[in-house]
């Protein structure tokens, strides 16, 4: 009897375990299908040419890229419902988005995945950093500087932008969104205050500042990984580097891009989970001074070595450690409407009277050349750069930790082209008026404060110079109707109606509104002044009506210039000479943004309108190949030019440099690599590598002696962060050399070991 009342409560007991599985699993199962979307972000290298190319922004042709500042990157994040409709966003370390980048990254996308992504629902954005290579844009006025196209800067992004997004796709998995919001008082102020001034008193009432300071964040959190990403929308320009900066650099926004993954990146390593950063987990055995510096002196600087590119890639810092079977963490820091905020918050000064520059004009003596807007950590423009996307990174990573509103809803979008240079405005009733084909004013020659320009050119100019209405007559003689359009701009360049020996700028533009749950992104193809972006923010929130979340994505899909008032447009600055459609610009987009926030609120489609051309088929390069490289008798590719000092030792915060010989840049651009390494010694011979040239603290400079040698230098400048490990290191160089016949060889060097306490 006991046996039967033993199975008996056996077989309960077996029945309670599986009852009690069965409601794991579906309580598991609940908790996947909670989750309302599906998410994936990826990031790839876009670092272009490091030398001879024109930066993309200043328009100076004297600033030529020289090296490397940190790596340029592309990321990207796409959200989906898991039966329905789904977005992609592409940040871009970049000036802004091109037009032709974007029509080739689309047919890249529907060879491999059909119409899964189109021009609908992929928005590629720039961050307007001044400081990548030029050349990749398809309009002249937009690669005069840069000789033409160059076609290693424009491969370089599309292939990143495609790696991203297929790295993106490859991780979706279900999870959540959540957006937050805060302010950042110090990281941006108005370049044009005048122009913003003449929009109405009512208006500016309505407003604490006369920039936009709030940040809003989306956090992306895998189910099954946590929190795997971060995309924030802030309006500052890219700026912090000056125009006479030649290092290629991410500028303020890519420094906060830098800083917050290695950040994230630092949690898991105090969370035990596997780190990105070797230099955070290498451990050093404590030893005295002396025997560390005997044990330097055993490694004397290596002779050049023939190596193969795929050194390079492995030995990059962020690459060594990472998981294979766990998504990165991505972040990016994106632009908004930045049209007149400048991140150099100390304001305008005169250099040769230190001074304040005029207000209407910002002049110095009726001339613009010496007003320049200095940033926080002046006269050092890496201080300055790095101030400010330090500000970005901490509200940001506040931001992220007290995310707590999820999306929740329908991902939806709308995408049309429209021909800017004649599109009708409705006014109300029957009156209407119309844009302009593309045109800039004088004031657009006198740049700003973050880059004055030169001659006499000044910003408030709304009558133009007979001389230089000569030097423009002899490219194109704007017609009466084109002046009359414009006013009050006097036009510098009629640029829409310059067709030689292609078109000189854009007439077709994409409009596009992606929508996740309660987060709406307004994909813009410029650069929205202030007071622009409230009013086209405040119009499509209208249209929603419930509580949303509207943000302005800048430089996205193409780039047209800027976007002012009718008000600023009067003052003809800077950003109102350079809003190419005339006077009636913003009232067109706030039109066509209104009519595609309809269509989403109910539920109807938009005409396509008419496709952008195409014209990587005509496109003109004229910068020069790389013809050979060499060095001189006995002297290898790689070998040390100027070494650290023997048996050297070095503190935190001190900076020292190694000079190689080496090649240029243009024959590999080390993408997914690094030219430039710091190794910690482990152990008595094992090189682990802890800084390269992604990291801030190192810069890779090239030179040649002049601008037709065949030499050349790799300089290799590491300020040592307070952070570092104390130990034995060595500072190493790759790089790929062309011979007379052509062929490409990778090299690579190192430097004599040193200590660091």
């Amino acid at each position: 009897m006991e046996f039967f009342q033993a199975l008996i409560q056996k077989q309960h007991s077996i029945a309670w375990f599986w009852i009690l599985l069965l409601v794991c699993v579906l309580n598991g199962k609940t908790t996947i299908s909670a989750s309302n979307y599906l998410v994936g972000l990826g990031s790839y290298d876009i670092t272009g040419p490091a030398a001879d190319v024109n930066m993309m922004g200043y328009a100076n042709s004297d600033q030529t890229a020289s090296g490397i500042h940190f790596r340029l990157r592309a990321r990207a994040f796409i959200v989906a419902e898991p039966q329905g409709n789904r977005v992609v966003f592409v940040n871009l370390d970049a000036c802004m988005a091109s037009q032709l980048i974007t029509i080739k990254v689309l047919e890249r996308l529907k060879a491999r995945y059909g119409d899964l992504y189109t021009e609908k629902n992929v928005a590629i954005s720039g961050i307007h950093t001044h400081a990548g290579p030029g050349g990749y844009l398809q309009y002249v006025v937009y690669i005069v500087t840069s000789l033409g196209f160059v076609r290693q800067s424009f491969d370089v992004i599309v292939d990143g932008i495609e790696q991203s997004i297929i790295r993106a796709h490859e991780n979706l998995h279900p999870g959540s969104v959540f957006v937050n919001k805060g302010e950042i008082l110090d990281a941006g102020v108005n370049r044009s205050p005048s122009a913003y001034l003449n929009n109405p008193a009512t208006e500016r009432a309505k407003y604490k500042y006369d920039v936009d300071k709030e940040m809003t964040l989306l956090k992306f959190v895998d189910d099954q990984w946590g929190p795997v990403g971060a995309f924030n929308w802030f309006a500052t320009h890219g700026t912090s580097m000056s125009r006479t900066n030649e290092l290629i650099s991410g500028d303020n926004k890519g420094t906060a891009a830098r800083l917050m993954e290695d950040w994230f990146n630092q949690k898991r390593v105090s969370e035990n989970e596997n780190p990105r950063r070797v230099s955070n987990i290498v451990q050093v055995s404590q030893t005295n001074h002396h025997e560390l510096l005997e044990l330097a002196s055993s490694f004397q600087s290596t002779s050049g070595q023939p190596t193969t590119k795929y050194l390079s890639i492995s030995r990059r810092v962020r690459s060594v450690l990472r998981s294979a079977d766990r998504p990165i963490f991505v972040s990016a820091f994106c632009q908004s409407n930045c049209g007149d905020v400048s991140p150099n918050v100390l304001g305008a000064f005169c250099t040769d009277t230190g001074v304040p520059c005029d207000f209407n004009h910002s002049t110095c003596g009726g001339k613009n050349e010496l007003c320049y807007g200095r940033g926080p950590g002046y006269p050092d423009e890496f201080e300055s750069t790095r101030i400010i996307g330090e500000r970005q990174f901490k509200k940001a990573a506040d931001l992220f930790n007290s995310a707590a509103e999820k999306l929740t809803g329908k991902i939806d979008f709308r995408h049309s082209y429209l021909d800017f240079s004649q599109l009708e405005v409705k006014k109300g009733g029957n009156e209407s008026v119309k844009t302009c084909p593309a045109a800039m004013g004088f004031a657009f020659a006198a740049g700003t404060t973050d880059g004055p320009g030169a001659f006499d050119f000044k910003q408030g100019d709304n009558t133009g110079n007979p001389f230089w209405k000569l030097v423009r007559n002899l490219l194109k003689t704007p017609s009466q109707e084109q002046k009359d359009c414009q006013q009050p701009k006097p036009i510098l360049l009629d640029t829409g109606e310059m067709k030689v020996p292609y078109d000189w700028a854009p007439s077709i533009l994409p409009v596009q509104i992606l929508k996740i749950g309660q987060m709406v992104i307004l994909s813009v193809p410029g650069e929205f002044t202030t007071m622009a972006g409230r009013r086209l923010r405040d119009a499509v929130s209208a249209v929603f009506k419930g509580k949303v979340h509207v943000v302005i994505a800048g430089l996205t899909n193409t780039y047209s210039q800027y976007i002012t008032t009718f008000e600023e447009y009067e003052m003809q600055r800077y950003e109102g000479a350079s809003t190419l459609y005339g006077p009636n610009t913003l009232s067109a987009y706030i039109q066509e943004f209104t009519k595609l926030a309809t269509a989403i609120v109910t539920g109807k489609t938009v005409e396509a309108g008419p496709p952008p051309p195409d014209l990587l088929s005509k496109q003109i390069g004229l910068l020069p190949p790389v013809v050979v490289d060499s060095t001189p008798l006995g002297v290898k590719f790689g070998d040390v030019s100027t070494d650290v000092p023997r048996n050297s030792t070095f503190k935190k915060g001190e900076t020292l440099t190694v000079v190689f010989w080496s090649a240029c840049p243009r024959n590999d651009l080390m993408t997914e690599g690094t030219f430039a390494l710091v190794e910690l010694l482990q152990g008595q011979d094992t090189w682990v590598p802890v800084y390269d040239d992604d990291d801030i603290c190192l810069r890779f400079k090239w030179s040649r002696p002049s601008k037709l040698s065949a030499q050349s230098h790799a300089t290799i400048e590491w300020r040592i962060p307070q952070s570092t490990v104390p130990g034995v290191y060595r500072v190493s160089h790759f790089g790929a050399s062309k011979s007379l016949f052509g062929s490409i060889s990778h090299f690579s060097g190192s430097s004599s070991a040193f200590v660091v306490k």
